[in-house]
Order: structure tokens, then C-alpha cells, then sequence
């Protein structure tokens, strides 16, 4: 614990004065994060980000899928939600030495070094923060979280048919094209990752202009902006890009 303490109080002091309210520092847990969500957050809405299935908070188990939902796809996963980081953990965290090379703290049980997220989980504190943010969390059918994985978002052409029926989001060549409902929502989450975490996590010019392009055209809803006031409670930091575009739009409360 002091150990973690102390390397929690050498970022701060680190951290770029500019982004000192925009990135999580105070939560270093993704387990801690993915338990506030549920039990704090996402108290009287329970659908998911993606699909907009809906699904019981004790137990995390879907009891509604969109009509025509394909359930078959990855069946036990497809039964309960998982939270999926909309900007994926490998995406940011191949900055990561510990991700990419590992750590001499990073030794299992056999003596056998590892590397990957798990040594960045252990080692790394700003990775750890960012892992954790909760902004960048949300709950999504388990099936559709795994077929995601990493891939960027994208626009498919119309003719490719959607992974999952009556869900229509689409995943072809390792690029993922979602539900509009969801693309407001996805814009402005990777448009505040990229601006609280640069030069950590930063978006090509292509990816960056695609999410402005949905951020303008699928605006903020009441629900975004109650959950983006609940987390700042909670974490203490703001998401700006949310938090400005529920201003605009009269939506703020405090």
C-alpha cells in the first residue's frame, strides 16, 4: 500500500497541469470501477451502450435482447454483459513498456516472466488509472463485447450484413461499425480519452474527424449527462467533452 501510494502521489506531481481535471487519479482498480458503475451509476438505467439490451443489476444477466438478437454468437457470453472499454485497454496500453516487455515484478508462480495486461495492471499506476476510468466504461452484451475486441470504430458499407441481427453492429476487416444509438456515445468517450491521456493514447487524423463527425451529428441525451455528473461525483475529475455538449444543450445538472 505505501508502495502504491507513493507511486500515485510521483503522478501527480508529474501530470500535465492542463489535464489535471480531466484524468482519473483517484481510482486505480478496474474491478473497484466496473463495482461503483453498477452500484452507484447505473442505479436506475439498465440497458446496454450498444445494443440497448436490458439486463438485472443483481445478477448481470440479460432479460431483454433487441428483437432478431442473434444469441448464438459466443451463447454463454451473450447471456450477461461485461464492461467494455469503448477505447480498448491494448490501445492504450501498448504505450506501455510493461505491456510490450514486461517487468521484473511480472514473475508467475513457475518463475516465468509475463507481459501483456496483467504486468501493466501491477506495475504500471498510470496505467492502472487509465484501465480504470470510468468514463470509459460501459456495459455491453458479453458476446458483442469480445467480438469488438480492439478494432477501431468505423463506417461499413451498407451492404455488409450485421454480426448479430437485430443488433445492427457490424464487424468486418478488424474495424467495427456500431448502432448510431451508440455512436454520439462512443465519439465523445474517445474524443475525452484522447485529450485527458495524450501523448498516451492519441487518434489518427481519420479516427479523430470520424468522432467529431458523430460526436456533431448524434448529440448528447439526458441519461449520458446524468451518468457523466455521477461519475465526476465519483471520481473526481471531469470528462469536459461531455460535460460541454450537456451544457449546450441544457442537460447539466450539478
Amino acid at each position: 500500500m505505501r508502495f502504491l501510494y507513493f507511486l500515485c502521489l510521483a503522478f501527480l506531481l508529474i501530470m500535465p497541469l492542463s489535464s489535471a481535471n480531466a484524468q482519473n487519479y483517484t481510482i486505480s482498480s478496474f474491478s473497484k470501477a466496473k463495482k461503483l458503475l453498477l452500484n452507484n451509476v447505473y442505479t436506475d438505467y439498465f440497458q446496454t451502450v450498444y445494443c440497448q439490451a436490458t439486463y438485472l443489476p443483481e445478477t448481470k444477466q440479460i432479460v431483454h435482447y433487441p428483437p432478431n438478437f442473434n444469441q448464438t454468437v459466443m451463447a454463454k457470453r451473450a447471456q450477461r454483459i461485461e464492461f467494455e472499454h469503448i477505447v480498448p485497454a491494448e490501445n492504450f496500453g501498448r504505450f506501455f513498456k510493461e505491456w510490450r516487455e514486461g517487468a521484473p515484478a511480472c514473475v508467475n508462480k513457475n518463475n516465468k516472466p509475463y507481459q501483456g495486461r496483467k504486468c501493466a495492471e501491477k506495475t504500471n499506476i498510470i496505467f492502472a488509472f487509465m484501465e480504470a476510468d470510468m468514463y470509459n466504461l460501459y456495459p455491453a452484451i458479453g458476446s458483442v463485447n469480445a467480438a469488438r475486441s480492439n478494432y477501431n470504430f468505423t463506417e461499413l458499407p451498407e451492404n455488409i450484413p450485421s454480426t448479430f441481427g437485430g443488433c445492427k453492429f457490424k464487424i468486418a476487416d478488424k474495424k467495427a461499425d456500431p448502432p448510431d444509438e451508440a455512436k454520439g456515445v462512443i465519439a465523445r468517450t474517445t474524443l475525452y480519452f484522447e485529450a485527458a491521456y495524450a501523448p498516451r493514447f492519441r487518434l489518427s487524423a481519420a479516427q479523430k474527424q470520424l468522432m467529431k463527425k458523430w460526436a456533431e451529428k448524434y448529440p448528447v441525451t439526458p441519461w449520458e449527462c446524468k451518468r457523466t455528473a455521477r461519475i465526476e461525483k465519483l471520481q473526481h475529475s471531469e470528462n469536459q467533452i461531455t460535460k460541454n455538449a450537456c451544457i449546450l444543450a441544457h442537460l447539466w445538472e450539478e
